[in-house]
């Protein structure tokens, strides 16, 4: 198990039973290390209330909290927002965003405490192991990386109480949560439970930041969401900084029952699994920054966009956040972001998210031109030439097809010729 060299860890702490336990689990295999644990303050709400206690009682030297909300929105949550990246259709990566920045933060924790390991309480079934071991790979591949699901007995909840008993471990005497959640700033994930069986529509009390859209207001409430350079900037004409913008609007749409997204995905280790997660400011912010970016990209630039994020969700979806590909996909959605800049105006209502208006000193709209009434700078009569040169190759093409065979390979069969017997 343990080479007996480890003198320090730097456990990524959320003091829940399993890394409750790791902590003691720590020290009992690895010759009795330090074990200092960090929490990372995504916005996970109530969640890091009593946790300094619980970590010294644990066993741990000390707990290291630092609040990354507004870091996490700025540096991770944004430049995915930018890029479009949407994994298979429908997931906004709330968790695999989280993940690389929790890790960046152990390794710098880690280099300042003189720590010669980092440890984690992800399985060896999901996708966030690998996350965070690439990040630690990536940033500083020497310390050595634990992971207890990996290595220990421990194979239930019940086994993690009992040893949590014996080494008088403090967990919470509470009723297990039949889900297994991620929560930060961004969304909420649930899995596990009921949700194991795909054709189980979810429970209704399972929903945590957003109202059943059935129960949502009866009238549709209006808000404008102000970017500049793609980023968000200010809601309803208030400037905010990151965190406050998402708080409200968090707030807001959920309030309308907007941002449930009900997925079987394709995890990273090779399996399927049923995911529901809820995000409603993302929702509401992806769809604003779409309607924006509709006005202010040209048309080869936008469309060439849309390939791009479908290669930066996988990206982040793998854990490669920390990798030259993704850093050189961010310069050119960089680039695209220049002029994407104005407001966008929208309707929520009952879990939808209907685009009520959008301007922008960027616009490369111009009603004039668009206009079919104005020939002033589009002359109809240009489009019989353009249509002629856009369309020669397959004109030429069935020119050859009907003096080599007759006919249009393009051309079907007329079946009213042909009899019944």
């Amino acid at each position: 198990m343990s080479d007996g060299k480890v003198r320090k860890v730097v456990l990524a702490y959320s003091g829940g039973l399993d890394t409750s336990v790791i902590v003691p689990w720590l020290k009992n295999n690895y010759g009795n290390c330090e074990v200092i644990c960090f929490t990372a303050d995504l916005g996970q709400n109530g969640e890091l209330n009593g946790l300094e206690e619980k970590a010294i009682l644990s066993g741990a030297s000390k707990l290291i909290v630092q609040d990354l909300r507004e870091e996490f929105l700025r540096d991770y949550v944004f430049p995915t927002m930018q890029a479009g990246a949407i994994y298979e259709r429908e997931y906004l990566l709330g968790t695999s965003m989280s993940r690389p920045l929790i890790a960046k933060k152990m390794v710098e924790v880690a280099e300042a405490e003189g720590a010669d390991a980092v440890a984690h309480g992800c399985t060896g079934k999901g996708n966030d192991q690998v996350r965070f071991e690439l990040t630690v790979m990536a940033l500083n591949p020497k310390l050595k990386v634990i992971a207890p699901w990996r290595e220990w007995d421990i194979r239930s909840r019940e086994d993690a109480i009992r040893y949590a008993s014996k080494y008088n471990i403090p967990i919470s005497q509470t009723e297990k949560d039949i889900y297994s959640r991620d929560c930060n700033i961004f969304h909420l994930s649930h899995e596990g439970g009921p949700l194991e069986d795909p054709w189980n529509e979810p429970e209704k009390a399972m929903f945590q930041l957003t109202i059943s859209p059935e129960d949502a207001p009866d009238e549709a409430e209006y808000v404008e969401i102000g970017f500049e350079k793609g980023n968000p900037i200010s809601l309803n004409g208030v400037p905010l900084a990151a965190t406050e913008l998402y708080t409200r609007l968090n707030q807001l749409a959920g309030r309308h029952g907007i941002g449930r997204v009900d997925i079987v995905e394709n995890r990273l280790v090779g399996m399927k699994s049923r995911g529901v997660y809820e995000t409603p400011a993302g929702t509401v912010l992806l769809k604003a920054h779409q309607a924006l970016e509709s006005m202010c990209l040209d048309k080869h630039t936008m469309h060439y966009k849309d390939f791009v994020a479908v290669k930066y969700a996988e990206l982040v979806y793998n854990g490669m956040w920390f990798m030259q590909l993704r850093e050189a996909l961010d310069a050119f959605i960089k680039v695209t972001q220049q002029h994407v800049r104005g407001t966008v105006r929208l309707k929520l209502y009952k879990g939808n998210v209907i685009i009520a208006g959008r301007k922008s000193p960027s616009s490369l709209y111009r009603e004039d031109y668009a206009s079919f009434g104005k020939e002033d700078v589009y002359n109809q009569h240009d489009a019989h030439g353009f249509i002629q040169l856009f369309g020669l190759p397959l004109k030429v093409e069935a020119l050859l097809a009907i003096d080599g065979e007759g006919e249009s390979r393009y051309r079907q069969p007329d079946y009213s010729k042909f009899k019944r017997d």
